[in-house]
This record gives structure tokens, C-alpha cells and sequence, in this order.
């Protein structure tokens, strides 16, 4: 019959191989990423621009805080980069994106969604063409952030229909849409409109209405992660529907739009 000590031994041996002794405490602490280029939803933090600020990394801090968890929201790089941290697992989880059917084969999501947003075509107010609807922008050429999406029916309507230039950034959008070599950009209303207003371009850009779509903003969690098991997926999805219900989201939208407007206010290098 084994001794005691050999028991013991043979516990701590089995606690010390991969993936049994810290399978209770290997989600202590996520990370997740985002669109850097998205206020009031997530934005660079201008104190630690290693950190994404905003309503998206409020919420997600307070679901992982009711959770006991740790959580980190950083800057990756550009969207299509924060995209691809994810998809491979070196990054834990997506901190808003729109539900595709790419996304679907790397991501899980977690439902509900905590926010609607529209998505527009923005073009230059004395440029501004006749629009509809998605037809109307067949003979234009547009431009987009790379790997950004609006939704999977529209994202099909525009591989088959509309000539897109990607750029890595918004404010490339925006600049290349004022120099006249695009005819529209394709961005969230939202977030679109805050950053024209701070790129000091508000009074020169137009939404077309009506918008190219309305969808779900999403938390994502990616299937590489190693913290991805059915405890978690099972709890964030529990603690999403308790805020959403509550009305959370909402409030921290407001709530960060005013911190954005407050940043804007600021002189270089001023505390927030």
C-alpha cells in the first residue's frame, strides 16, 4: 500500500503538469484589445497610450471585477491588428466587434450584444451624390478601415459590388475622402462623427442617409485562448445579460463621451 508521503508526492507531481493544477486559477487575468480609432467606445489612453480607454473597456473591467477576474484593455495596433491578437490567441478577447462569419470561425461570442450602432457612408458635404440606399454607392469608389465589417449581408454586397481602398486608420480615410480620391468612407456614425470633430473636419463631412446597416456590438472571446473554457463563456454571458438589462452600457456610453469631449478640451500634456 502506498505510504502517505508517496501520495503526496505523487498529488504534487500531478498538480505541477500543464493544464491540471492552475486549471481553476489560469483565467485569473484576460486581455483584451480593440479599435483604437473608436470614441467613445474605445480610444488610446493619452496618459498610457499602452491602455484603450473608453465605454468598451468600462464595461468589460466592470463585468471581469463582479467576476473576480483581472482584465487588461491594450493597444495592439491598428484595428486589423487587434483583430489578428485575437484570432490567434495572443490576446484573450475583442472588446467590440460586429458578428461575421470569418470572426465566427475564430472568435465565440458572447451574447448579448451591449450596444446598436449604425454604420454610414460619410462623404464630403459639397460632394454629397444622390443615395438610397447600398446601389447608389456601385459607381463610387469608397474607402475603409482594413478587415473592418459592417455586417455579414452587407460585407457580402460590397466584395460582389463597390470598389473599397483600405487604409489602416480613419483619419487616412478622412484625409484621403477631403483630397477628393474617394467619393465616401464607410465608418460607424458615432465614433465617425466624434472624430471628424476633433480632427477639426465636422463641418466638411455628411453622413448619407439612410445608414448601410444597424448591428450588435459584441464582446468576443477567441477560440486560441487559453482562458476560453465553458465556466467563463457561461459567466460572461450571464453578467453581459444582467448589464444590458440594467441599462450599463447605455450609461457608459454617455458617460465616456463626455470624458472624450473633456480630453478634447484639454490643453497637450494636461493631466486628465
Amino acid at each position: 500500500m502506498p505510504s502517505r508521503l508517496h501520495l503526496s508526492s505523487l498529488l504534487l507531481a500531478l498538480c505541477l503538469l500543464p493544464g491540471l493544477g492552475q486549471a481553476a486559477g489560469k483565467c485569473e487575468r484576460l486581455v483584451a484589445t480593440g479599435n483604437p480609432e473608436y470614441p467613445p467606445y474605445l480610444w488610446r489612453d493619452p496618459e498610457d497610450p499602452k491602455r484603450l480607454i473608453g465605454a468598451n473597456a468600462d464595461l468589460l473591467k466592470q463585468i471581469a471585477k463582479e467576476l473576480g477576474l483581472k482584465v487588461d484593455v491594450l493597444y495592439t495596433g491598428p484595428w486589423s491588428r487587434a483583430q489578428d491578437e485575437v484570432r490567434t490567441g495572443r490576446v484573450d478577447l475583442l472588446a467590440g466587434a460586429f458578428l461575421t462569419l470569418p470572426r465566427l470561425e475564430t472568435m465565440d461570442y458572447v451574447h448579448p450584444p451591449f450596444l446598436e450602432t449604425q454604420s454610414v457612408a460619410w462623404v464630403k458635404r459639397d460632394k454629397a451624390f444622390p443615395y438610397s440606399g447600398w446601389d447608389d454607392l456601385r459607381n463610387h469608389t469608397g474607402g475603409t478601415l482594413v478587415k473592418n465589417s459592417f455586417g455579414e449581408a452587407f460585407d457580402r454586397f460590397a466584395r460582389e459590388n463597390l470598389k473599397l481602398e483600405e487604409v489602416p486608420s480613419l483619419t487616412q480615410a478622412y484625409q484621403k475622402l477631403l483630397l477628393e480620391r474617394t467619393d465616401f468612407v464607410l465608418y460607424e456614425r458615432y465614433p465617425g462623427l466624434v472624430l471628424a470633430d476633433t480632427l477639426g473636419m465636422a463641418d466638411d463631412l455628411v453622413a448619407l442617409e439612410p445608414p448601410i446597416s444597424s448591428e450588435g456590438l459584441f464582446l468576443t472571446l477567441s477560440h486560441n485562448s487559453a482562458c476560453n473554457d465553458p465556466w467563463l463563456r457561461g459567466q460572461l454571458a450571464k453578467k453581459m445579460t444582467e448589464l444590458v438589462a440594467a441599462g450599463v452600457p447605455e450609461t457608459l456610453l454617455q458617460r465616456n463621451l463626455e470624458r472624450w469631449k473633456a480630453l478634447q478640451m484639454q490643453p497637450p500634456g494636461t493631466p486628465e
